[in-house]
């Protein structure tokens, strides 16, 4: 059967992606449409670039995550000055290997623009900052920034909504006026787009499933304990990514969305063993197994 499918940020935690596609895949369901957030977004443009699992698998494998830690040269001669870029580039890392790393592995599939893609087959969610808006790439380019959409890259696409705020160097956009909006990951205003395939004037073409990297929304939703300015600042944070995607699944069919249980591992520990990335798979193929026995319903 062919489904769309919406996958969900998470940081490091996407391995659990790599178990829940293998799930998908044994119960013989085939992905066509997909969309993502940061790091659901890495997953959906290997998916629409036709890569199958056990490829996926493989090249999550072999990536060593430390390898897109990459702060300026400065930083590593004169450690403090860290501060200095986080303060003026708004970021420690400049995210410019994660973006040459998705450039060459779309390109062994001949995936460069959005041209290269079956129409519609891959939505990226980024922030804009400046704007103050939640942007959709491809289907937001040309009516905000006037940026042709078919000759737009993938890998800027997902770099940019996977640039995790202050850990990753935001990216910057032309448009219609003369200064440039300042992007930053999709997270920040819908970290799970399940509404981004919903066809509000008939009935859906395929059914949609989505992949989330969290507990249920029962759990998610629990009083949070704010004894200090930190816990205000990470309340916040956290409020902003849930609030606008808690509101639209609170609406919507629960039963279509596989939540993977993985709040323990942090989103941005790029220092995770192997062991760990087992443990994700693991869990990712155990809660997709388990749900999917009885969808669609």
């Amino acid at each position: 059967m062919k489904i769309d499918g919406v996958f969900s940020g998470g940081g490091v935690k996407a391995y659990a992606f790599v178990g829940a596609l293998k799930s998908i895949e044994k119960n013989t369901l085939q992905l066509e449409r997909v969309a993502g957030t940061s790091a659901g977004a890495i997953v959906a443009s290997f998916v629409a670039a036709d890569y199958s699992t056990d490829e996926i698998d493989e090249m999550l494998g072999e990536l060593d995550l430390k390898d897109f830690l990459d702060p300026p040269w400065l930083s590593k001669w004169i450690p403090f000055s860290k501060w200095f870029f986080l303060y003026f580039q708004l970021g420690i890392y400049k995210g410019d290997k994660l973006e040459h790393w998705l450039y060459q592995h779309l390109a062994k599939k001949n995936i460069y623009t959005f041209h290269d893609l079956q129409p519609g087959y891959l939505k990226v969610i980024v922030s804009d900052l400046s704007l103050g808006k939640l942007v959709v790439i491809p289907d937001d380019l040309k009516r905000i920034y006037n940026i042709e959409p078919n000759y737009f890259p993938v890998s800027k696409a997902v770099r940019m909504s996977a640039g995790f705020p202050y850990f990753f160097m935001p990216k910057k956009l032309p448009g219609r006026s003369k200064k440039k909006s300042i992007i930053v990951d999709g997270g920040l205003l819908s970290n799970f787009p399940l509404w981004v395939f919903e066809n509000k004037t008939k009935r859906n073409d395929r059914p949609i499933l989505g992949v989330k990297l969290s507990e249920t929304v029962e759990k998610q939703n629990q009083p949070r304990k704010i004894k200090n300015a930190f816990d205000m600042f990470l309340a916040l944070f956290s409020t902003m990514k849930q609030a606008h995607d808690t509101r639209y699944i609170s609406k919507s069919y629960n039963n279509h969305i596989i939540f993977i249980p993985v709040e323990d591992i942090g989103t941005t520990d790029f220092q995770i063993t192997e062991e760990t990335k087992e443990v994700l798979i693991e869990t990712g193929m155990k809660a997709a197994d388990q749900f999917l026995k009885g969808w669609p319903k």
